[in-house]
């Protein structure tokens, strides 16, 4: 099962040849280098992007060459009838500048103008951009640095990351609109991200929220409302893979072994309700259940859990963990996005990470920051490496992606693929590498089972977060870096210092020298929540170029500025790139206002 299960056809990228329009000579010289320039951006992107369900993107392009405001109008109703979710204008040459561009102000859009001395092409880039950004319809701007031939019909590499930033982080953004973010309970323990708004997912993801009482749990499980055949194939398969650890209760509040077993049982029940309502599971229509089959078309969501939940019933740190993963007793699937503590402002991040690469997220309370000195106090070890600067300890409530665990490879380095290149011994080893502790009951007192694994180190990773900050609205934070091993002695002394039983990553930011990236003190002192993401890869880049088209500020990242590529009316709001961004993001607003 994966998203294919949403409701919405998958959206397509658009291709807009656009052309000279004056004839008796100069369109019809024109027409085949036009659309061989259209075909050959939707070769590339079709080959070089993928939905994160796993489908190939698709891409259209217009019937015709565009040199006016008919044939521009043509295409906008055969990309209105093709479900097209992100538009790109390509010519090699001078065309009529507000008469052909792409009005509709909620498509992400970008023109790249061939750099050729042959015919201008820049110049019309130029032009056109100049309109997008009068009209307030902002626009991407794509130009190579090299002069080619006007034959030459290959993507300059230059051409081809802008390409690929913009069409990724477009494709994001049509994929969310119309989904929901299905909240199950309500605010957990007073976390702001857990106080769901819905003028944020409304007005700048384009998503509807749906919320429902955990009691809905009691009630499916009580009613046995979801497949029996299921569960038994699901309890069956977590039995022979999710090796129980530990249990670190004191022995006056052990549960009995047939305690424990229920409690298994009541998680693995709970883990096919979570699925079912976010995607719906026709399966319930057939045992009388039809409004429950239709599920809430949900792209993402969360459990509140505590306390009202877990101070009664077993966690929910076992759904919130196989659900995140990409895999279960199904097989390798697409994981989905589910916050623990119904963190909806991490839950989105999560979305943010996963919609740009296709790989599970990995959830995680931003804990502490370790400086060598205190390193060196309480285990006697001296940092070196990439540790050398201290390091930020991510942890959470049991509740991460088995994905986490750094299992998988991509070149023999340890990685967290994309969920459709995990082999299934990939899979094993994920399940090898992390065991299932009873939940301390001095947090859950319900009881329950919480995910524990170490993060293999040398993985490069970006951790994200969306906040919402009042009198400027949601902002982001970006912070790459890696994972890092630590000697074993050194990891148990410091992980026994928390909760043994939750999955730890040892987590080192990239560091600039300035700013919040002065050091590693100064990333964990200015993260603006309790909670962070995140992904495998480096991919600061990608989120910045998603935030632009969503009008989401970034307040802190570590990309380097030539990476960075946001909309052609950015450059008109100032020469420092991230107070422009401040300044433009508050003039557009909202992308969905």
């Amino acid at each position: 099962m994966n998203y294919k299960n949403l409701i919405g056809q998958l959206p397509k990228i658009g291709i807009r040849p656009v052309i000279d329009g004056r004839l008796d000579g100069v369109r019809e010289s024109l027409e085949i280098s036009t659309m061989n320039m259209a075909k050959v951006a939707a070769n590339f992107l079709s080959k070089n992007l993928r939905h994160a369900d796993g489908s190939a993107v698709e891409c259209v392009i217009a019937d015709t060459c565009i040199g006016g405001v008919a044939e521009a109008a043509a295409c906008a109703d055969k990309f209105s009838r093709e479900s097209v979710g992100v538009s790109l204008t390509v010519t090699p040459c001078w065309c009529y500048g507000s008469e052909t561009i792409d009005m509709d102000p909620l498509i992400p859009k970008a023109i790249w103008g061939f750099n050729g001395t042959e015919r201008p092409g820049a110049v019309y880039l130029a032009a056109a951009l100049a309109g997008h950004n009068q009209k307030g319809i902002p626009a991407f701007g794509i130009y190579g640095r090299d002069v080619q031939d006007s034959n030459d019909m290959h993507i300059p590499d230059d051409v081809q990351e802008k390409l690929l930033l913009f069409g990724k982080a477009g494709l994001a953004v049509a994929t969310m609109k119309g989904k929901s973010y299905l909240s199950m309970g309500s605010v957990s323990m007073g976390i702001a991200g857990s106080i769901l708004d819905t003028n944020f997912f409304e007005s700048y993801l384009g998503m509807r929220c749906e919320n429902i009482d955990m009691s809905e749990f009691i009630r499916r499980i009580e009613q046995e409302i979801y497949d029996k055949e299921e569960y038994q194939k699901a309890l069956a398969w977590t039995k022979a893979n999710c090796k129980e650890g530990k249990n670190y209760n004191p022995t006056e509040k052990l549960k009995s072994r047939e305690a424990l077993d229920k409690d298994w049982e009541f998680v693995v029940k709970m883990a096919l309700i979570g699925r079912d309502l976010m995607i719906g599971n026709p399966k319930l229509k057939a045992i009388g259940y039809g409004e429950e089959a239709l599920g809430r078309n949900a792209i993402s969501g969360g459990f509140q859990g505590q306390r009202q939940w877990t101070d009664h019933f077993p966690n929910g740190d076992f759904m919130e963990a196989i659900l995140t993963s990409s895999f279960d007793w199904n097989g390798i699937r697409q994981p989905f996005m589910f916050a623990t503590e119904n963190d909806s402002l991490n839950g989105i991040s999560m979305l943010f990470g996963h919609l740009l690469t296709g790989a599970a997220q990995i959830f995680s309370d931003v804990r502490t920051y370790w400086s060598p000195e205190a390193v060196k106090r309480v285990t006697g070890y001296t940092l070196t490496g990439d540790a050398a600067n201290g390091f930020i300890h991510l942890i959470n409530s049991g509740a991460s992606a088995l994905d986490g665990t750094g299992q998988q490879t991509i070149n023999g380095k340890p990685a967290m693929k994309p969920w459709w290149d995990i082999t299934e011994n990939e899979v094993e080893k994920c399940l090898e590498h992390t065991t299932w502790g009873p939940g301390m009951l001095e947090y859950f007192r319900g009881g329950g089972y919480s995910s524990t694994f170490k993060t293999k180190g040398d993985m490069p990773v970006t951790m994200c977060r969306i906040n919402i900050v009042k009198g400027i609205g949601p902002v982001l934070q970006i912070a790459e870096g890696k994972t890092i091993d630590l000697p074993e002695n050194v990891h148990n002394i410091i992980n026994e210092r928390t909760n043994p039983t939750w999955p730890t990553t040892w987590f080192v930011p990239n560091l600039t020298g300035k700013g919040a990236f002065k050091d590693v003190y100064s990333v964990m002192a200015n993260w603006g929540a309790n909670h962070g993401a995140f992904t495998y890869g480096h991919i600061g880049a990608d989120l910045i170029t998603l935030a632009s088209m969503l009008r989401i500020p970034v307040n802190m990242h570590n990309v380097s500025e030539d990476k960075i590529f946001r909309p052609s009316a950015w450059a008109s709001f100032g020469m420092d790139k991230e107070s422009s961004d401040y300044r433009a993001c508050e003039t557009y607003k909202a992308l969905y206002g």
